[in-house]
């Protein structure tokens, strides 16, 4: 049983189940949560006997560094994590002023096939369990002794392709019990499946929600993105409209820019269109070239002209620090090169 997947009552059932006292479940979850004890063997105030039965009962999933490249440019560090059945999985520490910020995977590859990305280029193999999800940030903060303060659920994988395994984590991470970071903390990034957008608004949780635009027209969003082959610009912005008026948070539009592809004025133009009504906040992501992709980034003039079009037309805009650039930053870089050069 993987017992970091747990919520507390369920710990608590789980203790009684096997003869403990309930408090045994408060002491299990603060060792694994709080403590984040990497073996029942650290768990001291449990007796020998219990932490015995704990291991033959229970899976306590610790994910292992096969490789860590700190930036000698700002600090970023990338991690490249191994689970338990071989597959490895990218995330990437980031200190900022306002603390320190952690953007994990939230599964094993993807399916989504986002043309600029290096995530999706060897497929998806499989979903993360919340404790996978869990231990990059618990892992990470071993390695560093520092606090984590914001997590961004934005690395390798699509995160409303793995719903369940993300509201649990979610749930587990904000839990006061464990780790007790504040939804708002917490951003989960989408590349737009309409339906699962609509039931998480259901949800009425706190954090936010970024949507990855990348493109204002359903022709040029359809060259970038295959999903939206499935789901048009305006079932997108009915999404959207719709989580914003359920949960009272503003969304975030991601929007990568691609040199002579999605970075004109009139791209500028139809992104005002789209965020202004919804006051969605602008993230402008200078796009970090693939060499299995043909697409450039935009020079510094466009993106500063595309910004202050934006900020004209009443936009909060900012534009992502380009942080690891030295360290294979972008999603599924690390993966890729590692496993070509295992290959070799």
């Amino acid at each position: 049983m993987d017992i970091k997947s747990m919520t507390l009552p369920e710990l608590q059932e789980e203790m009684a189940a096997i003869g403990e006292k309930s408090f045994r479940a408060k002491q299990l979850y603060e060792w694994i949560h709080v403590r984040q004890a990497r073996s029942f063997d650290e768990m001291t105030n449990l007796s020998v006997a219990l932490r015995e039965r704990c291991r033959e009962r229970y899976d306590l999933t610790t994910l292992q560094v096969v490789r860590m490249q700190e930036s000698k440019l700002d600090g970023t560090r990338k991690y490249l994590f191994e689970l338990k059945d071989g597959n490895l999985v990218e995330s990437v520490f980031m200190r900022y002023k306002h603390g320190n910020s952690v953007c994990i995977s939230s599964q094993v590859g993807c399916k989504m096939g986002c043309r600029f990305c290096a995530s999706t280029l060897d497929g998806w193999e499989r979903n993360l369990t919340p404790a996978e999800m869990l231990d990059q940030i618990y892992a990470i903060t071993q390695d560093t002794k520092e606090r984590v303060s914001n997590v961004v659920v934005m690395g390798t994988g699509e995160p409303l392709d793995n719903y369940d395994n993300l509201l649990r984590f979610i749930s587990l991470l904000t839990d006061e019990n464990g780790l007790h970071i504040s939804q708002r903390n917490v951003t989960v990034s989408t590349c737009g499946i309409v339906p699962k957008m609509y039931e998480l608004a259901e949800e009425k949780l706190q954090i936010t929600l970024a949507l990855s635009l990348h493109a204002t027209t359903d022709e040029k969003r359809r060259r970038l993105m295959p999903i939206a082959n499935k789901y048009g610009m305006k079932e997108l912005m009915d999404a959207c409209r719709n989580y914003a008026d359920k949960t009272g948070r503003r969304l975030t539009f991601e929007y990568s820019l691609v040199g002579g592809v999605n970075d004109t004025k009139e791209d500028a133009e139809e992104l005002i269109g789209l965020a202004a009504p919804l006051g969605s906040h602008v993230n402008l992501i200078p796009v970090n070239p693939i060499k299995e992709r043909d697409f450039v980034q935009s020079n510094h003039a466009a993106i500063a002209a595309f910004q202050k079009r934006l900020e004209k037309g009443g936009i909060n805009v900012t534009i992502r620090r380009e942080m690891g650039r030295d360290i294979d930053g972008a999603c599924g870089q690390l993966r890729r090169r590692h496993m070509e050069e295992q290959s070799e």
